[in-house]
């Protein structure tokens, strides 16, 4: 929908081949690897947008080569994005379409994009999305999870005081939990995975989709790590990490949590956050972390 509340359409006609209109911003999803997992409407604005802002340009050459297309792909990644934003603003304000792109899959998930959106949405210019590819869409489509709903959690924080409280405020969520990570990351990841989590809950890895070697692997996170290390490719690639829920026995489980809630609630009326929460992990064998941070919020505080 446009900013006027109707369709934002680039094209007269059904069937037509659409065309990037002016002072237009199109954020666009290109192929994860494989690259006739193109759209054609990607394809038609692509060929049509004036410029084309790419993560890697390199990487952008070789789909726009490969598709006939002579534009010369402008950089933005997460080191230049804030100051080409401006640029593209004044681009976009002098009558100019701009396609965005990223290496592979939709930009500005765990891919910049996201702040030069919101710098041309504050600039009163339309932003327009060209569905495709999505690794995490991918990978939970053919993953077999029994949860029917995922938190996408992105890259995890490189700082680890950060992650462990991420993945403590999710480690009991009903949800399935999807992550990104790089080779060089990857079995660090699995097992600080598995210290928050627990290891019986299921695993399924799946790496270097829709590219030559994907490999999809179903485990428990006990045993990830060791997959990792039982082959060397293994350990290559891009990956998406994909946890189930929580193990569930119905009544038991929900009871329990109830229990520790009210546990908790009424520890905080006695004690301080940190020390409800320490009572409460030793008394429940929950983690620490996830219980302070419920403990400061039934004590109003705000981190």
């Amino acid at each position: 929908m446009d900013e006027n509340g109707g369709a934002h359409n680039e094209t007269g006609a059904a069937g037509e081949r659409f065309r990037a209109l002016s002072g237009t911003l199109y954020v666009v999803a290109t192929p994860l690897g494989n690259l006739r997992d193109v759209t054609l409407r990607a394809l038609d604005i692509l060929a049509s947008a004036d410029v084309v802002a790419a993560e890697d340009t390199r990487v952008t050459a070789v789909l726009l080569r490969h598709y006939g297309i002579a534009t010369r792909p402008l950089a933005l990644h997460e080191h230049n994005e804030l100051a080409r934003a401006d640029d593209i603003v004044a681009m976009l304000g002098a009558g100019r379409s701009v396609a965005l792109v990223s290496d592979a899959g939709t930009p500005a998930v765990s891919d910049p994009g996201a702040r030069l959106a919101r710098r041309v949405r504050d600039a009163g210019l339309p932003v327009v999305p060209i569905p495709g590819a999505c690794a995490a869409i991918a990978a939970f489509s053919i993953a077999g999870l029994a949860a029917d709903r995922f938190v996408f959690l992105g890259f995890l924080p490189s700082a680890a005081k950060a992650q462990r409280e991420l993945l403590a405020a999710v480690a009991h969520l009903p949800f399935a939990l999807v992550v990104y990570e790089a080779p060089h990351r990857v079995r660090a990841t699995l097992a600080h995975l598995e210290n928050a989590l627990g290891g019986d809950r299921t695993l399924v890895v799946a790496r270097e989709v829709t590219k030559k070697f994907e490999t999809i692997a179903r485990m428990t996170l006990a045993e990830g790590t060791g997959w990792l290390a039982a082959d060397p490719n293994h350990a290559k690639g891009e990956f998406v990490l994909l946890v189930d829920a929580p193990l569930q026995t119905g009544d038991t489980t929900e009871g329990r949590q109830c229990d520790t809630q009210r546990l908790l609630a009424a520890l905080v009326t006695e004690l301080p956050p940190a020390r409800a929460a320490r009572v409460a992990a030793a008394a429940t064998g929950l983690p620490r972390e996830s219980l302070y941070a419920q403990a400061l919020a039934l004590k109003g505080v705000d981190r």
